[in-house]
């Protein structure tokens, strides 16, 4: 990945479990990019799918639109996913538009 990239993708696979770290800005700007990386992940129903944003600095309405583009995606396909370690400026914008429960891993 070019260093100018303002978003920075790294994926780990480990375990049944698919967790995409998430760095940088996501914006308009930046969303063919996070789009592409979460398409053929969003289809890997036989594992648990992560979102981790710890070094997300900032995400505009579209960066949440593809979020939960990715979470109505799942729940359709009945496939586990969840949002971890969200930054408190980040998770005061989920609060706001309402979508932080649906994001949050569930207890069973």
């Amino acid at each position: 990945m070019k260093q100018t990239d303002k978003l920075i993708l790294r994926t780990e696979n480990k375990e049944g479990k698919c967790t995409v770290f998430v760095g940088g800005e996501l914006d308009l700007e930046s969303a063919a990019q996070m789009r592409a990386a979460m398409t053929p992940l969003v289809e890997l129903c036989d594992r648990e799918l992560t979102i981790n944003l710890r070094d997300l600095r900032y995400v505009d309405s579209t960066g949440i639109g593809i979020i939960v583009s990715v979470l109505k995606a799942r729940h359709a396909n009945n496939a586990p996913f969840a949002v971890e370690a969200i930054p408190p400026n980040i998770r005061k914008l989920f609060d706001m538009t309402g979508i932080t429960p649906f994001l949050l891993k569930q207890q069973a």
